[in-house]
């Protein structure tokens, strides 16, 4: 008996050795596979948040572009972007762009009342400033107002709808402005941000219009920048923030003296020093003719 309490002791303890080895050899891949499951699980959504949240078109310093705002669309220009008007221009015409393999930009005043767009009727009085100098029909926002970002999102949701690829807004200066408001250089930050946010919500990148001296503050909320005449000005060292991060600077310049060859060759051999897209263009910006450095 003694021997066969023994022997039954020893094999009682393999037993009990080779149960316990299978546990815990049975419990590390559950345990692994249980957490690894919600990790993936949780970095597939967090992946495919920030996929849609930066999903929008982003050019880089080496995009070409070309702007027309009024007059029918010219799309046979041998570039990578064309900026147009939100409202004027025609569907076919974006359409046609895409089909070329084309991305559109499309233009609107997000710090301007201008009485002769088809919503002109949306703004109330109360956020319509003083005219804007030389621009008939024009006049400063009051852009601190909660009444005016209903209306600029519904520009956000028609372009959308039309299938711009970005979004120029001009006009968001207004804090350097006689604009009939004491909208201050927050203010102005304040809703510059908004309508960043409110383009890239929708899917579409948004181009900065000059504001020069809040580039260092808005480079990070903005895809590009739209300048006019900063060799003009002298003012083109204060967009090197945007050639910084690889983003492109669209400029326009339209002094008449480009029209001697050799000064626009000195214009566009600084402006390719600087990584700057120049054109030369008329005022109307109506493509009634084209200079460009590229």
């Amino acid at each position: 008996m003694p021997l066969y309490s023994a022997l039954f002791a020893l094999l009682l303890s393999w037993w009990l050795i080779g149960c316990g080895g299978g546990s815990s050899s049975s419990s590390t891949p559950s345990s692994s596979s249980s957490s690894s499951v919600p990790s993936t699980s949780s970095s597939s959504v967090a992946q495919s948040s920030s996929s849609a949240a930066s999903s929008w078109y982003r050019p880089d310093a080496a995009t070409t572009y070309q702007i027309q705002l009024q007059g029918t669309p010219s799309t046979d220009y041998e570039v990578d972007v064309y900026v147009l008007d939100l409202f004027d221009t025609p569907q076919s015409a974006i359409d046609a762009l895409h089909q070329k393999g084309k991305k559109v930009v499309c233009y609107f005043s997000a710090g301007s009342y201008e009485d002769w767009r088809e919503d002109a009727s949306s703004f109330p009085l109360e956020v319509i400033g003083k005219a804007l100098d030389g621009w008939e029909g024009e006049a400063w926002l009051d852009v601190r107002s909660n009444a005016l970002r209903p209306i600029m999102e519904a520009r956000m949701n028609h372009a959308h709808t039309r299938g711009c690829d970005a979004v120029d807004v001009d006009n968001v200066d207004g804090h350097t402005q006689d604009s009939g408001f004491s909208i201050s250089y927050d203010d102005q930050i304040a809703y510059n941000r908004f309508l960043s946010q409110a383009a890239h919500s929708r899917g579409m990148a948004i181009g900065l219009k000059n504001d020069l001296l809040q580039i260092i503050d808005l480079v990070d909320d903005f895809d590009f920048s739209i300048n006019e005449q900063c060799f003009e000005y002298k003012e083109c060292a204060l967009l090197s923030p945007f050639t910084e991060q690889n983003k492109p600077i669209f400029n326009i310049e339209y002094q008449k003296k480009y029209d001697n060859a050799a000064t626009f060759a000195t214009l566009c051999a600084q402006a390719k020093a600087l990584q700057i897209r120049t054109l030369y263009l008329p005022l109307a910006l109506d493509d009634s003719f084209r200079q460009s450095c590229d």
